[in-house]
């Protein structure tokens, strides 16, 4: 049945014509004042503990890769229970590998029988997140890539070899895609969707801008990041032009963005090494993830930070702990991270900076020496100045700059230092 709806998509399904429509500035306001979110790849290879997609041909063998879903059954898996996980450690949207690389899909699409109705456990897992989400109050969304090497449609088949394979034909998997993706919007309602997967050389910007038109006709109001075109921050964090920009953020990968007080941005960073579950894989330590997320929120970006899931279903507890200190951190700091502008003084090695109403806000990354320094604030002055969850601080401003005296032994770092002013703050120029 599913073949016969497959065929009957592909040759019926109507392209929609490209559209003007952006995203409403309002709207991704919204999106980056929530500053943390979770990320979670998952998908039959947990079986394998290798990275997702790309050991497809490489550490598994194409053809055993191919065949771990037959023996995926997540039986511990708990969709209200990954949902606390983010909801305890202050996350405010969650987005699940729907579709990574490989091509399995997490939730039961009439598009394809390499799904999770395929597998002994059967279950939609991108429903029961969506659900949960709803239900816990954090913003459902979904990572799909716009590659896909097992697909037969899709020109390149192995991330070792880009040989194109001439029997596959782009626009019957440009509709293949379409129909997945109708299918995620219309039954999943996602907050924002995330591309991938768009480095290749069959995948063209007039493609993603095909799709994120298609996409704006389904919900004008859908969040898309700028993977559906080949302009990008990534790894390198390069500077994006935003002319030739196809989606609505920037995503730098693995790196702290660049300091963008114009336009919006992401970072995504794994907490441990690999993105798909790996038997002992390095975990980063709290104060390396709590340094990732102040100096991201003071570059004026949001921090999507990955877990793991395991091949029963559980995240490992060592994961949900961290999570959980991140969590405590923020009940104390939130004020400091949520809803908040970048700067105004641009995030270096010893100090990260935030702002909200007439609020600045330093994020103490190093406090061996005893003092900050740093530019006056122009045309304001400091009426107060506290620890968050603690003490008064000393601050004095003369000869323009601004010096604060820091307290000696913080019981975590970093730790946060609130300058009340006796004007707006986030009307200052960065520093």
């Amino acid at each position: 049945m599913k073949k016969l709806i497959l065929l009957l998509m592909l040759y019926c399904g109507g392209t929609f014509a490209q559209s003007p429509v952006k995203t409403d500035p309002a709207v991704l306001r919204q999106f980056m004042d929530m500053r943390f979110g979770m990320f979670v790849h998952w998908g039959p290879v947990s079986l394998r503990g290798t990275e997702i997609g790309w050991s497809r041909g490489d550490q598994v063998p194409t053809a055993e890769y191919d065949n771990l879903y037959k023996e995926f059954n997540p039986v511990l898996f708990n969709a209200d229970e990954w949902v606390k996980a983010a909801k305890d450690a202050g996350m405010k949207y969650l987005t699940i590998t729907a579709r990574h690389h490989d091509g399995f899909c997490l939730w039961p699409s009439a598009f394809t029988e390499y799904d999770i109705a395929s597998t002994p456990y059967k279950k939609d897992i991108v429903g029961a997140l969506a659900a949960a989400c709803k239900k816990q109050g954090i913003r459902f969304c979904i990572y799909y890539t716009v590659l896909d090497w097992w697909h037969p449609d899709y020109p390149v088949n192995s991330p070792k070899d880009q040989t194109i394979d001439p029997k596959a034909d782009m626009n019957r998997y440009m509709t293949y895609m379409k129909n997945q993706l109708k299918e995620l919007v219309t039954k999943y309602d996602p907050y924002m969707l995330w591309f991938d997967g768009q480095w290749e050389q069959p995948w063209t910007d007039e493609r993603g801008r095909e799709i994120y038109a298609y996409l704006k006709q389904l919900n004008p109001k859908l969040i898309t990041n700028n993977r559906l075109g080949k302009e990008f921050a990534a790894m390198e964090n390069k500077q994006v032009d935003i002319s030739k920009m196809v989606g609505d953020y920037d995503t730098p990968e693995q790196v702290v963005g660049k300091m963008n007080m114009d336009f919006p941005w992401e970072s995504c960073f794994t907490i441990c090494n690999q993105w798909a579950w790996k038997p002992n894989d390095k975990m980063k330590s709290l104060e390396t993830c709590l340094d990732i997320l102040a100096r991201t929120a003071g570059g004026n970006g949001n921090l999507l930070l990955n877990v793991g899931p395991m091949p029963d279903g559980r995240i490992e507890a060592r994961q949900t702990d961290r999570l959980r200190e991140i969590g405590n951190w923020l009940k104390t700091n939130g004020a400091a991270i949520y809803g908040t502008m970048g700067g105004p003084w641009a995030p270096n090695d010893n100090f990260s900076a935030t702002r909200k109403g007439d609020k600045v806000f330093i994020h103490v990354l190093k406090s061996n020496n005893g003092e900050l320094t740093m530019k006056a604030l122009p045309g304001r002055a400091v009426r107060k100045s506290t620890v968050l969850g603690g003490g008064a601080v000393t601050t004095e401003t003369a000869n323009g700059e601004l010096r604060i005296k820091i307290p000696q032994q913080p019981a975590t770092l970093p730790y946060v230092i609130e300058l009340t002013l006796d004007g707006p703050a986030e009307q200052l120029p960065i520093l």
